[in-house]
């Protein structure tokens, strides 16, 4: 009888019964309550799972909720817990929890987060870390999300919705919390003795919830939704919303699963987890999280990274060690430079050995490394000569494949197609590999070498390098044949070309490439304190103890203090005079006084700790307002520039503005162009690489840019930034005084000089180069519209006015004449043109070969910055760069074939034209790109119709569509100025056409 009245008590009814039944109903309970009470127990407990789902399913209480979960949480089957393996009903009860449990206790769950591991919110964490409990929360998180983006916007919009959106963010966060997580999974997954008909879904479902990016793309989702629908809390941080985090947890999780044991199943397993996460968008990370937790450890397991990397497919695998050999040249090898001391050898020798062990177990893996020394891509384009060397060191293990690696890299080093259209940055490093190649193949096999120099290849080779139009082509070739040359002839048999260019340093490194015999030797320097720590965190030598202060010596010389009457009187000494009042203590509270504001930096660590300080307001207006002047002035005087040139130019890329400081960018932008400046060989080639490879935004790439190329103008002498003269030390200036009888009154006094760099600066230059450009053009239009230049007296006018200071009588007084612009350029002194090949090889080049190597690459991370690159404004800006970088070289620059080869095929480069259509900023940045090329060349234009003959027609007839395609008549419109520029194109090449037209034929037709 007590089970048949035992649910009349506990009864809730919402809504309005009878009175009757009121009545009754009382009486019944009252009857009910007073019989049972003695034995009914004040919660419920479940004997099944059953019985746990009934509760569940009817409101429990806190009580009887903390019974069940502790039934669910202890009930195993087949050694493991109920609810983690997959069934009907565990899917019901992870259902029930997800949906009614969880949004209606979530609040006391939380409050008994620190009691025992019995705590309610333990418990329900327990029972919900399964693959069934994450989906179960994503299927709820995408309900509620459907739900709020289905209300209309005029419609007051429900608050649970952003409340439960939150709870299930918070739940998801901390189901996923540890990295132990993966594992357990697993041995979940494989625990019942099902076969692998039923293990091997568990297991695809597991690789496609968590590797798929399903986690983040919905808790992003519903994290912009809970922050849009409650303005008023703002939402925490949720990690699994933000891809990097993610990877960075799916990074631990496999090494964890990895470093257990190593079954086939579970490698395979592992593997397209990994295949997975690497198209979550941060595939570099996660290679460099791997390989820090599985190689470069003192109890690194290389091999089990090798296991791993072999199970991949074949494009993944290439994707990856390529990724892990970028790792090692960046973070280790590129340090060491062009590694011509003995002590490179050995950080050499041990990437060597990581690389060995890590091919071990991956069957086409040195021929991954083939095909990386010999690609099209370029052996390691950008990189030090450090990581080549590294891998020739095992590929030479095995004689066929060195030899294959000289013949590839000997037939594509003579290619006439190869020699005129690679960036020569690439084409250095292939000269690199096949010096290295021939040296391990004479130390091996002198025969093989000696027959492969007699063969048509070897001599076509040579040929085709000293045919070449450019010379940095000619210069390679000279050296590589040479160096073979000595290696095999004897005697005066060498092959000796006697140009000073062979001779001078850079050669005589080229050719030692064919010494250095690296060997495979242990990890063990690579795990060292030396190579952990970067450059830049080296610690400054301690200061030595104070001693007793030196007594002055005797020189001779008496120093005698003279009185006030005998002292000479000197005006040029002034008093200074007595501050009225401090300016610290003229606020009126005296608690508002600060006594600890932060002095200025004066040394380059001072500036990275407030450069590092991102929560002080005071250290990073400090550090912003110093870094130009500051890194300017220690460039020249100690190492301290030098040796954390990197370090600050990292901070500087990186730094947002958290305070919204005034100038922000412009002292940002300053600080980064006085690092360029300061150590332009180096920095230029990093500023190139980040742009390419850094993971930043587009405003910060954009600034990268505009460092460049303000950088390049101002090393060319083109422009000089203000801050270098306020940089320049007090022995370099004259006294104020003196420098006024010099100067004048002209100077405004006691005003800054300094002034802010105007947001479109390489925009405002490109526009001054288009006016210089444009104006012969239309001053030639001006003459033969108007007559002969006898009638023109605006000019005879001008002269004379010029002349005699006054207006000569013949002219009219009321008539004004304007003077016509000067068709003739100025003429340029003969001075040595010594920033040209820095310019040349430190920014062009880099930027043109990476550019290219970009397009052309398989690498998932190259394929996100590829997206990148081709945002409209990026590309501009990326072409406006090279043009001023060229444009700042000159005329007198010895690579300028070079260079106006690669600029020139850039430009007519099927990605590039297909982004211009329909894009002015675009078409207006390659036009821009012609007219730097058309004023540089202005003198060799016969050499440029000679040697891009094809290119030069193919231009004009792309500028002519342009031309005709825009409509302009906006007075000042964009369309209208890209319009003009291209008619000022179309006119300079359409004159070098006509000039040269029997040129052009001749190249056409196969005769040029």
């Amino acid at each position: 009888m007590d089970e048949l009245l035992r649910p009349a008590g506990i009864v809730r009814m919402a809504k309005k019964e009878p009175e009757h039944d009121l009545l009754r109903l009382s009486s019944v309970q009252e009857r009910s309550n007073s019989e049972s009470q003695p034995k009914q127990p004040h919660h419920k407990t479940a004997a099944t799972p059953e019985d746990a789902l009934e509760i569940l399913k009817h409101e429990p209480d806190y009580d009887s909720l903390i019974s069940a979960l502790v039934f669910l949480s202890r009930h195993e089957t087949h050694g493991f817990p109920f609810l983690k393996l997959p069934s009907p009903l565990s899917a019901q009860l992870i259902q029930v929890l997800v949906s009614e449990i969880v949004p209606n206790y979530w609040a006391l769950l939380v409050e008994d987060v620190h009691q025992t591991k019995n705590s309610g919110l333990k418990l329900l964490l327990y029972c919900l870390s399964s693959i069934t409990g994450v989906n179960a929360i994503l299927v709820r998180l995408r309900a509620l999300i459907q739900e709020a983006k289905s209300e209309a916007p005029t419609k007051t919009k429900r608050p649970d919705i952003s409340l439960n959106l939150g709870i299930l963010l918070d739940l998801l966060c901390r189901v996923l919390q540890g990295d132990g997580w993966l594992l357990e999974a697993y041995r979940v997954a494989t625990s019942a003795q099902d076969g692998a008909a039923r293990t091997r879904p568990r297991l695809q479902e597991i690789v496609t919830t968590l590797g798929g990016g399903r986690v983040v793309s919905v808790a992003a989702e519903a994290e912009e939704l809970a922050k849009a629908n409650n303005s008023n809390k703002k939402a925490d941080e949720i990690w699994p919303a933000d891809s990097l985090q993610y990877t960075q947890w799916l990074g631990r999780n496999i090494v964890q699963v990895v470093l257990s044991d190593l079954a086939p199943d579970k490698v395979k397993f592992v593997s397209d987890l990994f295949a997975k996460a690497l198209r979550l968008g941060h595939s570099d990370g996660l290679i460099k999280q791997l390989v820090a937790a599985l190689v470069l450890k003192p109890a690194a397991k290389p091999k089990r990274f090798g296991v791993l990397l072999g199970n991949l497919p074949q494009t993944e695998q290439r994707k990856v060690l390529y990724s892990v050999l970028k790792l090692f040249s960046a973070d280790r090898l590129d340090r060491l430079g062009r590694c011509e001391s003995e002590q490179s050898k050995t950080p050499i020798s041990a990437v060597a050995g990581a690389l060995s062990g890590i091919l071990d177990s991956v069957e086409n893996g040195r021929r991954h490394l083939v095909e990386w020394l010999t690609g099209s891509s370029g052996a390691g384009l950008g990189e030090g000569v450090g990581i080549r060397r590294a891998v020739m060191a095992v590929v030479s293990q095995d004689r066929d494949d060195l030899v294959r690696v000289l013949e590839k890299s000997l037939g594509q080093f003579g290619d006439q197609l190869y020699i005129k259209h690679s960036p020569m940055l690439q084409q250095e490093a292939h000269a690199q590999v096949l010096l290295l190649a021939a040296g391990y193949i004479h130390s091996k096999s002198p025969v093989k070498l000696a027959m492969l120099l007699r063969t048509s290849v070897w001599l076509n080779a040579i040929s085709s390098r000293l045919a070449a139009p450019h010379q940095r082509a000619r210069f390679l070739g000279m050296v590589v044949g040479e160096a073979l040359s000595g290696l095999v002839d004897k005697g005066d048999k060498r092959l000796n070309f006697k140009m000073e260019e062979t001779d001078d340093e850079e050669g005589c490194w080229y050719k030692g490439l064919t010494r250095p015999m690296d060997e495979i030797d242990s990890m063990h320097p690579l795990l060292s304190a030396q190579f952990n720590t970067p450059q830049g965190n080296r610690q400054s030598p301690q200061k030595p103890m104070a001693g007793p202060a030196p007594q002055p010596s005797q020189t001779g010389f008496i120093i005698e203090e003279l009185s006030d009457e005998e002292a000479p009187a000197d005006d040029d000494i002034i008093p200074y005079a007595k501050p009225d009042s401090d300016a610290e203590d003229s606020d009126d509270d005296a608690t508002m006084v600060r006594r600890d504001k932060p002095k200025a930096p004066v040394y380059i660590r001072d500036l990275i700790k407030y450069l590092r300080d991102t929560d002080s307001y005071d250290h990073q207006k400090l550090a912003l307002a110093t870094a130009p002047t500051l890194i300017r002035r220690k460039a020249d005087y100690g190492t301290e520039v030098s040796e954390h040139a990197e370090e600050l130019a990292s901070l500087l890329v990186g730094l947002s503005d958290k305070f919204e400081l005034d100038n922000f960018e412009e002292l940002r932008v300053q600080g980064m162009m006085a690092i360029v400046v300061a150590k332009p060989e180096k920095m230029g080639q990093w500023f190139a690489k980040t742009f390419f490879d850094g993971d930043y935004s587009i405003s910060q790439r954009a600034s990268v840019l505009v460092v460049l190329g303000l950088s390049a103008r101002e090393l060319a002498g083109f422009e000089t930034s203000d801050y270098a003269a306020a940089a320049a030390f007090p022995s370099k200036s004259l006294p104020e005084r003196v420098e006024r009888l010099y100067l004048g009154n002209s100077a405004p006094q006691n005003q800054p000089s300094l002034k802010p760099l105007p947001p479109n600066a390489l925009d405002n230059i490109a526009t001054s180069l288009t006016s210089a450009f444009l104006a012969p053009m239309a001053a030639t239009a001006a003459d033969a519209a108007t007559g002969p230049d006898v009638l023109k007296l605006s000019t005879f006018t001008s002269r004379l006015d010029d002349a005699d200071g006054e207006t000569s009588p013949t002219t009219n007084p009321k008539i004004k004449y304007k003077s016509r612009p000067s068709t003739s350029k100025p003429r340029l002194r003969a001075i040595p043109n010594t920033t040209a090949h820095l310019l040349s090889t430190s920014f062009f080049a880099p930027l043109t070969a990476r550019f290219q190597a970009a397009l052309h690459t398989a690498s998932s991370s190259h394929s996100t910055n590829k997206t990148i690159l081709f945002h409209p404004h990026l590309l501009a800006l990326y072409l406006k760069t090279l043009a001023l970088v060229m444009h700042a070289a000159g005329p007198s620059t010895l690579a300028l074939p070079q260079m106006t080869a690669e600029l020139w095929h850039l430009l007519l480069g099927t990605s590039v034209r297909a982004q211009a259509v329909g894009d002015l900023s675009v078409t207006q940045a390659v036009l821009f790109g012609f007219v730097a090329l058309l004023d540089v060349n202005e003198d060799r234009m016969r050499e440029v119709c000679v040697e891009l003959g094809r290119e030069v027609v193919e231009a004009q007839e792309w500028v002519a569509g342009v031309f005709g395609g825009l409509r302009g008549g906006d007075e000042g419109g964009e369309e209208e100025r890209v319009k003009v520029l291209a008619a000022g194109v179309l006119v300079r090449l359409r004159e070098g056409v006509e000039k040269y037209r029997l040129v052009l034929v001749g190249d056409l037709i196969g005769f040029g």
